[in-house]
C-alpha cells in the first residue's frame, strides 16, 4: 500500500450520510493548509467542498534544478447539487469554489491548481461552458437546463460536435435566483480568474470510452442518469501526462447499472498523472 495520509473527512452537513476526502502521499508532499467550505453558509444546500496546498518534499526535488522555492499547488474537491431544476443553486455553488480555489492559489505565491469532483454537469453544458471559458452570461440560460441532465425534446438539433448551442433568448431569472447563482442580484455574467483545462482532453482516448470533445462517455450511472459529470480540472501551470481510461459504455451498459457486485459505486474513478509544467521548473 501507497503511504497516505488525508485530511479529516468533511462531511455534508445535513442528515445525508457522504461527503469529500482529500488523500496525498505524505513521502512526497507535505501539508500547509486546509479548508472547506460548507454551501449552507451560504444558502445553497448542505453539499460541501474541500482544499489544501500541497508543497513538494525537498528531498523529491532535483539537486540540479534552478528552482528558486519548492512545488506546491492547491488541491480541491466538491460535489455539486444533484437537482437538475436548482441550476442557480449548482451554479452558485461552482462559482463559490473556483473563486477559493483562485483565492487560495493567489495567496501562495500563484501556484497551480488541481480541481476534482462531481460537478453534476454534462461536458455539453453551459455549466461546463463556465469552467472551461472563464465566464458564462447567466441571462441566456435556462435555469433547469443549466447542468444539461435533462434531456430536451429540441436538444439535438442544438448539438454540434460536442459543443452544447441554445437558442439566443433571454430567459426570466428572479432576484433570489440570481443571488444564489451569482452572488448578487444585480450581476448577470459570471466570470472567473482560473484558466482551467479539462484533464482527459489533454490525453487521447479511444472513440470506445471518449466523446468528441475527448471527454469520458460516462462516469456515472445509475437509475436516474447515464453519462459523465465528474472532471479533473487543472491550470496551465500543470501538464496531464497519463489518466486512467474510463469503460466503455456497451461494458457499462450490460452491467445493467451501477454500482454493482463488481463496482461499489454508482461513479467511475477518474485519475490522472502530472507534470509540472517547464515553466514551472
Amino acid at each position: 500500500m501507497m503511504p497516505f495520509n488525508r485530511m479529516d473527512l468533511k462531511a455534508r452537513t445535513g442528515d445525508a450520510r457522504d461527503g469529500c476526502a482529500i488523500f496525498w502521499n505524505y513521502k512526497r508532499f507535505k501539508l500547509l493548509h486546509e479548508e472547506s467550505i460548507e454551501f449552507q453558509s451560504f444558502g445553497l444546500r448542505d453539499n460541501v467542498a474541500q482544499f489544501c496546498v500541497l508543497k513538494m518534499n525537498d528531498d523529491r526535488l532535483n539537486p540540479d534544478s534552478k528552482m528558486s522555492k519548492p512545488r506546491c499547488l492547491v488541491v480541491g474537491n466538491i460535489h455539486v447539487l444533484f437537482n437538475p431544476n436548482r441550476g442557480d443553486i449548482k451554479l452558485g455553488q461552482i462559482r463559490l469554489f473556483l473563486e477559493k480555489a483562485h483565492r487560495l492559489s493567489e495567496e501562495w505565491g500563484g501556484i497551480p491548481v488541481v480541481l476534482g469532483g462531481d460537478f453534476n454537469s454534462v461536458p455539453q453544458s453551459a455549466m461546463y461552458q463556465y469552467i472551461s471559458s472563464a465566464k458564462l452570461d447567466v441571462l441566456q440560460q435556462d435555469r433547469k437546463r443549466i447542468s444539461g441532465q435533462i434531456e430536451k425534446p429540441l436538444c439535438h438539433s442544438f448539438l454540434t460536435k460536442g459543443t452544447f448551442r441554445q437558442k439566443r433568448l433571454t430567459y426570466t431569472w428572479t432576484d433570489e435566483e440570481l443571488k444564489l447563482a451569482t452572488g448578487s442580484e444585480e450581476v448577470t455574467c459570471l466570470q472567473h480568474s482560473l484558466n482551467l483545462r479539462s484533464a482527459y482532453l489533454g490525453v487521447p482516448g479511444t472513440v470506445t470510452t471518449r466523446d468528441n470533445l475527448g471527454e469520458p462517455l460516462v462516469t456515472s450511472f445509475h437509475s436516474k442518469f447515464m453519462g459523465t459529470v465528474d472532471y479533473i480540472w487543472h491550470s496551465d501551470q500543470l501538464v496531464p501526462v497519463r489518466v486512467l481510461e474510463t469503460l466503455p459504455r456497451n461494458a457499462l451498459e450490460k452491467m445493467g447499472g451501477l454500482p454493482s457486485k463488481i463496482w461499489g459505486s454508482d461513479h467511475l474513478a477518474l485519475v490522472c498523472e502530472f507534470a509540472f509544467a517547464k515553466n514551472e521548473a
